[in-house]
């Protein structure tokens, strides 16, 4: 046997079982999930492909190739032409879908050109019903990716690098998509000498070259520099990642118990009392993993520092709110919660008319919630309620509500405050109305002066014939 098919064999046997460890550890069957190839026609991706056909032409299963078309470059369109080209001659299917890599968001180019490359990824392998995607990164990708996020000043999240497979469904908008690095233990230049003696023709981005980009600073002017200080640190930085993604592991490990004593009820909220009694380590390593429950981006270290010194050390009868991305979160009676922004900048002048016509439930979606009516003993007429015109409304202030006849009229306020309701949600809450009058306050209750009730001797079926409101949110 020569050195050179010595050399392509070696990698081939090691890909395979990499890829057979990959699917079992993740519970992934290639033959009935779905398997891609992120193809860019380049040489890393260009070996991925080659010796994934060689994979799956092994144990009949299907394989598809999936190309992103930038058109940040005047030879996008031929290496499209290429790759398309290089699947036919394997005889295996080829998709691709060309964007538009926008530079107004603050992200930069290459940002913006990665994040609209893995949701274009995300969308080509829903359409396709395809739940894996291998990509072709490999060791050196690993060490630049590790030297990226030390500049950056990243903590033992950052410094994992990139994991041998996961999920990500913010990344891809798509949340079955597996994305697999079954290069990460080959080195740059195994791949090089595995496409000369294979022959494989690949294309060559141009864009490589430029380093004002901080990735090919560090591939062109960092890491050569590096190599002949320490030969071989790209495969010790990769032992590196490795450590952290360990201690990594650890610290979600302790984070989750964390997060179970700390829970209010066991539900997201967070005893406050029971936060301050960790340490600040702890507290900033329970609160990335309360923060990742809700799908938003770590904020930066001096960030959380900044959102937890608000929080906690506040007069204990403070009402406190914090934006972070999507979340609003907020400090109540020695609760921390988190609700969506969104929904806490409706409009107060948001109204919807309607009638009621006998549904049993009404959706309003502006308001992020449905009313529903069910019968009861004690309600509104329901043929009075159907001659009404009545309308959807959050506060408008001034409202006032009477819950019975044996209790005073109340202003909202009030009411709010003996419900314990916290002050971010008052005004979500809609009102119903008919013309100036109140009928219902969601959360609270039914205005008693337009309620009916049956006696208790009466008729089964007669005595459940009012109409009680719900509101319940989405």
């Amino acid at each position: 046997m020569t050195e050179r098919s010595s050399l392509s064999g070696a990698l081939m046997r090691h890909f395979s079982e990499t890829l057979n460890t990959l699917f079992s550890e993740s519970g992934k069957n290639p033959s009935t999930c779905g398997l891609a190839v992120a193809y860019s026609g380049g040489l890393d991706s260009s070996v991925l492909l080659f010796l994934t056909v060689e994979y799956c032409r092994s144990r009949d299963i299907p394989l598809r190739a999936l190309h992103v078309h930038h058109g940040l470059s005047p030879n996008a369109d031929a290496w499209l032409t290429h790759c398309e080209s290089v699947c036919q001659s394997y005889g295996i299917a080829f998709a691709c879908e060309k964007i538009v890599v926008a530079n107004n968001q603050g992200d930069g180019i290459e940002a913006s050109a990665r994040k609209g490359r893995y949701l274009a990824l995300g969308r080509m392998s829903a359409a396709a019903r395809v739940e894996v995607v291998l990509a072709a990164h490999h060791q050196d990708d690993q060490a630049e990716t590790l030297l990226m996020q030390m500049l950056r000043g990243s903590g033992v999240a950052g410094l994992c690098g990139m994991d041998r497979y996961n999920l990500a469904p913010m990344l891809f908008g798509n949340a079955s998509l597996m994305m697999m690095r079954p290069l990460l233990d080959a080195s740059r230049f195994e791949l090089e000498q595995f496409a000369r003696e294979n022959q494989i023709a690949y294309i060559e981005d141009e864009s490589n070259e430029d380093a004002r980009y901080l990735r090919n600073a560090l591939r062109h002017q960092v890491m050569p520099v590096l190599e002949q200080i320490s030969p071989g640190f790209a495969a010790r930085m990769s032992r590196t990642a490795m450590h952290m993604q360990a201690a990594q592991n650890l610290a979600e490990a302790l984070a989750e118990q964390d997060l179970a004593h700390c829970s209010s009820e066991g539900g997201t909220d967070l005893d406050v009392l029971r936060v301050k009694d960790l340490s600040a380590e702890r507290i900033n390593n329970l609160f990335r993993l309360w923060l990742a429950k809700f799908h938003v981006r770590m904020p930066s270290t001096s960030r959380l520092n900044e959102i937890c010194k608000q929080l906690f050390e506040a007069k204990s009868d403070a009402r406190i709110t914090i934006y972070h991305e999507k979340l609003a979160i907020h400090r109540y009676r020695h609760r921390i919660c988190a609700s969506d922004r969104g929904r806490e900048s409706m409009s107060n002048a948001l109204n919807v008319a309607f009638r009621w016509n006998g549904e049993v439930a009404l959706p309003f979606p502006e308001f992020h919630g449905t009313l529903y009516f069910r019968r009861d003993r004690r309600g509104f007429n329901p043929e009075w309620l159907q001659q009404q015109s009545l309308c959807l409304h959050l506060r408008r202030g001034g409202e006032r509500l009477k819950l019975a006849e044996n209790r005073s009229t109340r202003d909202m306020k009030s009411h709010y405050q003996a419900l314990r309701i916290p002050f971010w949600m008052r005004q979500q809450l809609p009102f119903v109305s008919t013309g100036s009058e109140l009928l219902y306050a969601a959360g609270v209750g039914m205005q008693s002066q337009f309620c009916f009730e049956h006696a208790s001797g009466e008729a089964e079926a007669l005595a459940e014939s009012q109409i009680v409101l719900d509101w319940i949110a989405d």
